[in-house]
C-alpha cells in the first residue's frame, strides 16, 4: 500500500467528514455543555451512585432508511447496544423517533427494531412516530449503566490499541457496513458484546470506542483526541476479512473504512494485552494489537518499515474543534 495515498484518501472519506462535523455542533453548544460530564464519548456518562448512568443517541442518514429501511430499524438497536458495551456498560432500554408517508413506509423500520431489540435483549419502552412525513427518518436512543466505565479519555501514552472485530459475516452491499449480526444466534450476540463490561470489571482496560462509520482508522483518532495523545495505527496488523488482500488498495481502504456490527478498539497497557486478546479469541472474535497510544499530537499511519502522517490534533481538531472535553475524573 502507499500510505500517503491512503491517509488522503481517509482525509477525504464520508466517514471522517461526518465526524469532523461534530466539531461544528460542540463549538456551538459549548456554552452550554456540562462540567462534570466529558463530552465526545460513545455515551454520555453521568456519575450515578457506585457507577455511572449511560445516555445515548443515533440518528440515520436518508438515503440509509430510503434504501434498507429493515436493516436501518435493526441498525437503530445494535449500534446503540455497542455504544453501552464500548463504554463497559449493559443496555436497559431503548426509545424510537421515526418518520414516514405512512405505515407501509415505516412498517420495515419497525419490524426491524422489534427485531433487533427480541435479539439484543433490549426492550423498547417508548418514542415518538409521524407516519405523515414525506420521507423516511429514525433516530433511536439508549440508556444503560456501568459499573467500571471504560472511557475515551483515559488512554495513556505506552498503551497498546487493540482492535476486536467479529468477521464472521459479509458486506452489507452497497454501503460500507460488515455485518455478523443479522444472521447469528441471539446468544452468541448477547456472550460476545458482554466481554466488554467484563474486560472493565476486571480492570483490565480502562480506555474504549466502538468502530463508527468513520471506521477503524477514524475511531482511533477520536480516542486519541479524547485522551490528548498521538500514536501510530499499524493498518497492515488490523484483522480483516479473507477476501481483503492487503495489496488491494481499494480493498484495504474499504475495509479500513468499513461499520462493523462487531468492532471495538481498546487501550490496554501492555501487561494486560495478552488477557485482553485471550478473551476474545476464546470467542471466536478476531483481535490484534494494531497500533500504540503516545505523547504529542500527531497520528501517524504504518505498514511495516513504512509510514506517514495521517493527523495532527494541534494544527487541526479532529472532533472538538478547541472545546475543552476533560475527563470528569
Amino acid at each position: 500500500m502507499n500510505l500517503a495515498t491512503l491517509a488522503t484518501a481517509l482525509r477525504a472519506s464520508r466517514g471522517f467528514a461526518h465526524k469532523t462535523d461534530i466539531a461544528d455542533v460542540m463549538k456551538r453548544l459549548a456554552p452550554s455543555l456540562p462540567s462534570d460530564v466529558p463530552v465526545g464519548d460513545d455515551c454520555a456518562a453521568i456519575p450515578d451512585g457506585d457507577g455511572h448512568l449511560l445516555f445515548a443517541i443515533e440518528g440515520f442518514v436518508e438515503d440509509f432508511v430510503e434504501r434498507m429501511p429493515w436493516f436501518a430499524g435493526w441498525c437503530g438497536v445494535m449500534v446503540n447496544a455497542s455504544d453501552i458495551y464500548a463504554m463497559g456498560g449493559r443496555p436497559i432500554a431503548v426509545a424510537d423517533a421515526l418518520w414516514g408517508e405512512g405505515a407501509g413506509q415505516t412498517g420495515p423500520l419497525l419490524d426491524g427494531l422489534a427485531e433487533a431489540s427480541r435479539r439484543y435483549g433490549i426492550p423498547i419502552v417508548g418514542g415518538h412516530s409521524n407516519h405523515r412525513s414525506p420521507r423516511g427518518q429514525l433516530a433511536v436512543a439508549i440508556v444503560g449503566r456501568a459499573k467500571a466505565l471504560l472511557s475515551s479519555f483515559a488512554a495513556h501514552p505506552g498503551d497498546a490499541l487493540v482492535m476486536a472485530v467479529d468477521l464472521r459475516g459479509a458486506w452489507q452491499e452497497p454501503y460500507p457496513y460488515w455485518n455478523a449480526a443479522t444472521t447469528a444466534p441471539a446468544g452468541r450476540l448477547r456472550a460476545d458484546l458482554e466481554l466488554l463490561p467484563a474486560i472493565a470489571e476486571a480492570g483490565l482496560s480502562c480506555a474504549a470506542k466502538d468502530i463508527s462509520m468513520a471506521g477503524a482508522v477514524g475511531t482511533a483518532l477520536m480516542l486519541l483526541e479524547c485522551s490528548r495523545c498521538g500514536g501510530v495505527i499499524d493498518v497492515g496488523a488490523m484483522p480483516r476479512p479473507a477476501s481483503v488482500a492487503p495489496d488491494d488498495e481499494a480493498a484495504m481502504l474499504r475495509w479500513l473504512s468499513a461499520f462493523p456490527s462487531y468492532g471495538f478498539l481498546l487501550s490496554v497497557a501492555p501487561a494486560h494485552v495478552g488477557a485482553v486478546l485471550e478473551r476474545f479469541a476464546a470467542r471466536d472474535i478476531a483481535a490484534a494489537v494494531v497500533g500504540e497510544v503516545r505523547a504529542g499530537s500527531a497520528v501517524d499511519l504504518r505498514d511495516g518499515d513504512d509510514v506517514a502522517a495521517l493527523w495532527d490534533f494541534a494544527d487541526q481538531p479532529f472532533i472538538t474543534a478547541g472545546v475543552q472535553v476533560e475527563s470528569a475524573a
